[in-house]
């Protein structure tokens, strides 16, 4: 597992090098999490994998070829998508994918192309504002940010990333 958080109910989602979203959900344990059988192997039923969009490799069918770096969970609604959304960096496929009711929501960044976030976080400015006062806040850039749109001299960037409620929204 790389880089992930907490959620308000206390389950643990991060970004899986199988490219899945893994969630631990400590309440889900039959046996005892202390002591000297809490060995770190005894409670497989907290686990649950959800495959990221994308082909898989071949032989690990239940996974992608997706690298997420990082998991985010959006406690306060900062994306539009609902309370306690965890939003993972999506590398391979350009942007973001939220897992939302049990479903992946890919939220593709179109500029620059091929958007390589490391990671993200939320920020609401006016609460009062709908999507206008409120978005997602990632860097753009990997170890060689003069490769991707730009070419030499381009250096990583902040991008503030908002999303419309609907696509005519003012």
């Amino acid at each position: 597992m790389r880089g992930g958080d907490i959620d308000r109910n206390g389950v643990l989602w991060g970004s899986g090098s199988n490219g899945t979203l893994v969630s631990f959900d400590r309440s889900k344990c039959k046996g005892s999490l202390n002591g000297p059988n809490a060995t770190g192997n005894h409670c497989l039923e907290g686990f649950a994998f959800h495959k990221y969009p994308g082909p898989a490799f071949e032989g690990f069918e239940n996974g992608s070829g997706e690298a997420s770096y990082y998991t985010w969970v959006d406690h306060h609604n900062t994306v539009g998508l609902g309370e306690n959304i965890p939003i993972s960096t999506a590398n391979l496929n350009d942007g973001f994918v939220a897992f939302k009711d049990g479903q992946m929501v890919m939220l593709r960044i179109p500029y620059p192309l091929g958007f390589f976030a490391k990671g993200l976080d939320g920020r609401i400015d006016d609460p009062n504002a709908g999507w206008k006062g409120r978005g997602l806040w990632s860097t753009n850039g990997d170890r060689t940010p003069w490769l991707k749109e730009g070419g030499k001299g381009s250096k990583p960037r902040a991008v503030h990333i908002q999303v419309r409620s609907d696509p005519l929204a003012h």
